[in-house]
């Protein structure tokens, strides 16, 4: 297996070598640049003349530039505009902006004329048809008090054409509005109208940096026969960078925008036809407009007739029970997809299935992390303890190994030849040593995922000084974990290195030893020093590479690591082969020397 494993290994540390350098050398500085230039433009826009572009509004100010009716659910709170019928203030009821309870609570929505504008709007299109409603309709509220899962909302609006609408927006408990407009023709000839739903942001969000290859853009499940995910980057939707132009035709379905963790999105009655289209804008400020939207099937009234349109309004956190409960009640498909799964999806939903059932038991996701890495251990338990067998063999014969390679060292051939006979009498197969590493790779970009991109990790706690499983060991030995009252990432100069590749947690210092304990007990004999100085040196080089990802995630690995080195130890008694454990408590249990009477 050394053999084999030689350019597997060299490869681990050139890529965790130039990961680290570009760490520090080139994320540190850059993210310390970005500040400074941020700082500098604050201070520049203090002191410049008025600009030309139009001032964005304060939130007071762009909300009062419409009367307004009060949303207020167990999960949502804000306000609908009646100047156009918008839904265009809410804040998510029960997710914060960071940890502390204290802090704002997550803004979704926010009112056109604010910087990073984002609401849906509902229209209808139609030729040669003066007044119909659009952005700028004032509509009346017939109905009395606030929205709430209780009472719904009814608007009215009487066109000059002779058209009167009537929209009523009701809310479920969650994060659902369902809209039903219907329109009656009260003119002297038939007319022709299409709904029209789009969902709009001004500018990208302020997170975008900071998703962490996490998907954020337009988004939508759309299909006739078969449906399929469609996924424009904000990147590329700027650029027209839209496969078919982002116009496809569907049945049903869904479309909208999403972010990292929240998304706004249109969901029509699945039965209708609907046309989409995406599209980017400016602004008179000159900000891009990135819009998702779709047009309903043309709809025909008749004198004295009336027509009915339904759609919904997904408005909400990405919570996975919640996409599926609306995916099976709602028939919308493939709605549990708005999450960004990854490639190895076949992975990570199942995983994510298991790790939920777990938490549902438990009340804890740090809990339900180290059931869930007991199962995914028994799961492969055969390979694994396979190939630690094959370890084990290995580390037994590498005696002979070394007698072979010093008896043959000028003939190659001979030596090869030797040693296949050797694994052929002793039954060792160095190959299936490697499976049990080259399965752990698809399952940690499939965890890697699943704690960036899935809500339910984000400000998930453990215990004692873990509050956020989604986000890196808040501690760090450059301060000798808190004890210290200093931030190294304030400090001058060196504060971003301090701060971000050399912030080394107990978590990832945890791993790190359990690291190495587990390769002290894999056989090394037969590779060159250069090779086993390098093999030494990988705990260190991952528990700085893996101090940057999600706590989560190291106690997974750590966790994972300690029924490693269980499974070793068992293999290692079992074939009678020296372990470091057991030379480590045989130091103490030595017999003393006996002393004169």
């Amino acid at each position: 297996m050394p053999n084999e494993n030689r350019n597997w290994i060299a490869f681990i540390v050139v890529a965790g070598l130039i990961f680290l350098t570009y760490q520090i050398f080139i994320v540190g500085p850059q993210a310390k640049l970005a500040a400074e230039r941020h700082k500098a433009q604050e201070a520049a826009a203090a002191i410049a003349p008025a600009a030309t572009a139009p001032t964005a509004l304060t939130h007071g100010q762009a909300l009062g530039r419409s009367p307004r009716v009060v949303i207020d659910t167990p999960s949502l709170q804000g306000s609908l505009a009646l100047r156009g019928a918008r839904i265009d203030d809410l804040l998510l009821k029960g997710y914060h902006v960071d940890v502390a309870k204290t802090s704002p609570l997550v803004r979704l929505l926010t009112p056109e004329g604010e910087t990073d504008a984002y609401f849906v709007q509902q229209s209808w299109l139609g030729a040669n048809l003066p007044g119909l409603p659009d952005d700028q309709t004032l509509w009346t509220q017939t109905s009395s008090g606030p929205l709430t899962p209780e009472h719904p909302v009814v608007l009215t609006y009487q066109a000059p054409s002779g058209l009167t609408f009537t929209r009523t927006i009701a809310v479920d408990p969650k994060a659902m509005f369902t809209i039903t407009d219907t329109v009656a023709n009260q003119g002297a000839a038939p007319v022709t109208l299409t709904p029209f739903n789009a969902v709009q942001r001004v500018g990208l969000p302020d997170a975008l940096s900071k998703s962490h290859g996490a998907f954020e853009g337009a988004i939508g499940v759309l299909g006739t026969d078969s449906y399929h995910l469609r996924l424009t980057s904000y990147k590329n939707w700027k650029k027209g960078k839209v496969d078919d132009d982002g116009k496809w035709s569907s049945t049903g379905g869904w479309l909208g925008i999403t972010d990292k963790y929240w998304m706004a999105a249109f969901v029509p009655e699945q039965h209708e036809h609907i046309d989409t289209r995406l599209r980017t804008m400016q602004d008179a400020t000159g900000a891009e407009i990135y819009e998702s939207a779709y047009l309903g099937a043309p709809r025909a009234i008749a004198p004295g007739a009336r027509i009915t349109e339904v759609s919904h309004v997904f408005a909400g956190a990405k919570t996975v029970p919640l996409l599926n409960a609306y995916k099976k009640s709602m028939g919308i498909p493939q709605f549990e997809n708005a999450v960004d799964w990854g490639w190895v999806w076949f992975l990570t939903k199942p995983i994510f299935i298991l790790l939920e059932f777990f938490y549902q038991h438990v009340g804890n996701f740090g809990v339900a992390i180290l059931m869930l890495t007991v199962v995914i251990r028994l799961i492969t338990f055969p390979l694994a303890n396979r190939g630690f067998e094959m370890g084990v063999k290995m580390k037994k014969i590498q005696p002979e190994l070394q007698a072979l390679q010093k008896k043959y060292k000028d003939d190659p051939t001979a030596q090869q030849k030797e040693m296949m006979a050797l694994y052929a009498r002793e039954k060792v197969n160095p190959v299936t040593g490697c499976l049990p590493v080259l399965f752990q790779i698809p399952v940690f970009y499939s965890l890697t995922n699943l704690f960036t991109v899935t809500i339910e990790m984000r400000h998930a706690p453990f215990f004692g000084w873990i509050h956020d499983l989604s986000a890196r060991d808040p501690t760090t030995i450059m301060n000798l974990f808190g004890l210290i009252p200093w931030d190294p990432a304030m400090t001058p100069l060196i504060g971003g290195i301090l701060g971000g590749a050399l912030h080394i947690g107990v978590w990832p210092i945890a791993y790190g030893l359990s690291m190495w304990l587990s390769q002290s007990m894999t056989p090394t004999q037969g590779i060159d020093p250069t090779q086993q100085m390098l093999f030494k040196f990988m705990p260190i080089m991952f528990t700085f590479i893996l101090a940057q990802y999600a706590v989560g995630l190291l106690i997974y690995w750590t966790w994972s690591s300690l029924i490693t080195i269980l499974q070793q130890y068992v293999m290692m008694r079992r074939f009678k082969v020296d372990n470091p454990i057991d030379s480590f408590f045989a130091r103490f249990s030595a017999a003393k020397p006996e002393t004169s009477g």
